[in-house]
Formats: C-alpha cells, sequence, structure tokens
C-alpha cells in the first residue's frame, strides 16, 4: 500500500495545515454536536481556561515503579499509587494552565470495545515504516497503529484479567499505558502544556497524560499505575512479535482513518516536523528543535531526558539524577529504549547481541538487571514545558 496516498494530511490555501485546536478530532458523522463544538480557533480556545479548583500545594515524589500489577481493581475503582514524581511546581499550576482544546468532552471518543485481529490485518493496512504503538503483558502482545488512535487517544483496554487504557496524545508525540481497574478512561477535551487530559468516568478527575498526578477532583494528588508502551513501526513490531495482534478500525466511529489531520510520520511532515505548536508551552527551551523526539522518564529522583537520535548512535547513555546514576539502553530491533535507575553504578558494554554486564552475561535492552523506570518517547517542547529542571543527556 502507498502510504503517501493513505496518509494525505490537510493543508489550507497558503500551506498551512488545517487543525482543530489541540489534540482533536476530525469529527464526522455520528458526532454533529462534538463538531459544532470543536469550531474553536486557537486563539479562542485560550480564552477558555479550566476553573481552578481546590488541589494540593505539596511538590509529591517517591520511588518509582513501573509495571501493571496483579491487584487492579475491578469494582469501580482505580488502582493508585502513592504520588511520587519531583514536582518543581504545585499541581495547582496544572490547573490554572489548563485550556479547552476545542472539544467538548468526549468530543474526541475514546474506544472502549476495542476489536483485534492478527498481522494480517496490519498488513493490509499498514505499510512497514508506519508507526505503532506496542504493548507486552503476560505473553499477550498488541499494536495500536498511531493512524487510528489519531482520531481517539484513549483505548479501554484488557490483556486477561488486567484492565488498561492506552493513551496517545499527537500534539506531544507522547503514548503511555496506564492501570485503570473498573475505570474507564475518556478524553476530557482540555489541555495542559498542548498534552492530553484524560478524566476517569467514575469520579471526574482529571490526570494529564504526561504528568498523571490528578490536580482536579475526588484523585486529587494521586498518580495513575503506569507500564510501558513502545512507539516503534509496524515493521519492527511484528518481526519482533509475530503473533501479535493488532488493532481494528471497527472502532463504533466513522471515521477516514486514511487522512491525518496533523500531518504523517512515514516520511514526517506537518505538525510532525516544523518548528510550530499550536499552543505555547508551559516553558520554553530552543536549545533543540521543539520536536526533537527524546526517550523521557521520570521519578521522585527528577525528570531525565535522552535524546533519541543520540541513543541510536550511541546505544548506551549515562547520567545522574540528583545524585543518583541513570542508564538509558537502545533496543535496535524496536527502535526504542528503557530507562534504568544503577544505582550501583554497573557497568554494562554494547555488543553486537546485547549489553554486556560485569560477570560477561548478554543482556536484552529491555531485561538489564537494574531497577526499570518508566520511559516513552516526547517531543523536545512539551518534556521541557513540564519539567524545566529536567536533566537532559544528548
Amino acid at each position: 500500500m502507498d502510504s503517501s496516498s493513505r496518509r494525505a494530511f490537510l493543508t489550507t490555501a497558503t500551506g498551512g495545515m488545517t487543525l482543530l485546536a489541540g489534540c482533536t478530532d476530525v469529527l464526522s458523522g455520528d458526532d454533529s454536536d462534538a463538531r459544532d463544538d470543536a469550531r474553536h480557533s486557537a486563539e479562542n480556545v485560550q480564552e477558555n481556561a479550566w476553573t481552578p479548583a481546590a488541589a494540593s500545594d505539596e511538590s509529591v515524589e517517591s520511588a518509582d515503579v513501573t509495571g501493571p500489577s496483579d491487584d487492579s481493581e475491578s469494582d469501580g475503582t482505580l488502582p493508585l499509587k502513592d504520588p511520587e514524581i519531583s514536582v518543581p511546581y504545585e499541581l495547582t499550576a496544572l490547573e490554572e494552565d489548563a485550556i479547552s482544546g476545542g472539544v467538548p468532552k468526549d468530543g474526541i471518543p475514546s474506544i472502549d470495545e476495542p476489536s483485534f485481529d492478527d498481522a494480517s490485518l496490519g498488513d493490509e493496512n499498514m505499510d512497514d515504516g508506519d508507526p505503532v504503538f506496542g504493548v507486552e503483558i503476560d505473553g499477550i502482545q498488541k499494536a495500536y497503529p498511531q493512524y487510528i488512535l489519531v482520531f481517539h487517544e484513549v483505548v479501554n483496554d484488557t490483556f486477561g484479567d488486567r484492565s488498561v487504557g492506552v493513551t496517545y496524545c499527537p500534539l506531544t508525540g507522547s503514548v503511555l499505558g496506564f492501570e485503570r481497574g473498573g475505570v474507564e478512561l475518556g478524553v476530557s477535551g482540555m489541555l495542559v502544556n498542548s498534552n492530553l487530559i484524560m478524566y476517569d468516568r467514575n469520579t471526574d478527575s482529571w490526570w494529564p497524560q504526561i504528568h498523571p498526578v490528578s490536580p482536579l477532583g475526588e484523585r486529587n494528588g494521586l498518580r495513575l499505575r503506569e507500564f510501558q508502551v513502545t512507539w516503534t513501526t509496524w515493521g519492527r513490531w511484528k518481526e519482533a512479535y509475530p503473533d501479535t495482534q493488532v488493532l481494528t478500525e471497527d472502532t463504533g466511529r466513522v471515521r477516514n482513518y486514511g487522512s491525518d489531520p496533523y500531518g504523517s510520520y512515514n516520511p514526517p511532515s506537518g505538525y510532525y516536523s516544523d518548528s510550530n505548536t499550536l499552543f505555547a508551552p508551559r516553558h520554553e527551551n530552543d536549545e533543540y528543535h521543539p520536536k526533537d523526539v527524546f526517550i523521557g522518564a521520570r521519578s521522585g529522583d527528577g525528570a531525565v531526558g535522552f535524546l533519541k537520535d543520540s541513543l541510536r548512535d550511541r546505544r548506551l547513555l549515562e547520567t545522574t539524577v540528583d545524585g543518583t546514576p541513570y542508564l538509558a539502553a537502545y533496543h535496535e530491533q524496536l527502535d526504542s529504549a528503557w530507562v534504568y535507575r544503577n544505582d550501583e553504578g554497573v557497568m554494562f558494554d554494547a555488543t553486537d547481541d546485547g549489553y554486556e554486564g560485569p560477570d560477561s552475561t548478554i543482556h536484552a535492552a529491555d531485561e538489564l538487571p537494574l531497577t526499570s523506570v518508566n520511559a516513552f518517547d516526547v517531543l523536545w517542547f512539551s518534556w521541557y514545558g513540564y519539567y524545566p529542571e529536567t536533566t537532559i543527556v544528548a
């Protein structure tokens, strides 16, 4: 299939992108009311600020833990963690900076009953270079095509008896996974730092995707449990996991899934490659291109970002965050990376087969014998906007 024809993107007469403000959907079919509400320009929605509510004034931090747990609940509650992210600002600041993305709550509809097929369907609908978001839990592998999630942003899914949410924000180039127990996650229609704000449908609490400590609602000050989602390409993922399932276009919504309103990742164009952002970042730094991709990780020690191009070249990158050693290992097959807290400063060497430890054992990038910290692809402008005190390795 010719991805350039299937991935046609919308432009204005002057060559700029025709985008609804924020992480918005190209609405059609049964969403006519939402479409009407979405006709706001970026200038207008800047005035439609989220009214602040009471929130914790305390910065939060503790040790990081990743990976789905075995105690996800099914009684309408969320599996939450103690707050653990080192925050250089009060949570109320996220409320004050939140704005409308141009659509109402659930104007971008989550996928609540996802349908999957085997890898042959992916071959019919995608080229090998098209981006997918891969998840492996308990021996089950699933691929979520970017060209579908750009219209939905949240998938409420299950892996065996584990209920999860796989989330994607086009404006910040970030994809993260969260445990959700018996709760569905939805798209609030609000943004902070250009980033998707999710909400849970039981309490209406709000969850910024990149910084998932709730600044508003009954869950205020609590954090969603995360698991790693791998941003890769369809060809790489199916080679690594030939038995993978792949999300289908049977989403219950009528969408033109062949046309990405923001541009194209294959090859990069439009919003995904230019220097423009629809909304001003909370904090700005022009040391890197706004759309440079970093591998971001955050914990109680602080935030760290590894320039992805540097990881591709050097394979291992190391630094310290508040005095604690951290290491990022590049996964060549998936074009992704894993980040570890390396308290003992264990030395690893990159080899043709993986990463060799001090006992001469070779480890895969995702299996180093260290404490893993959830890591994800994210665009520079958004990472710095959330974490201006971030440690950077480039």
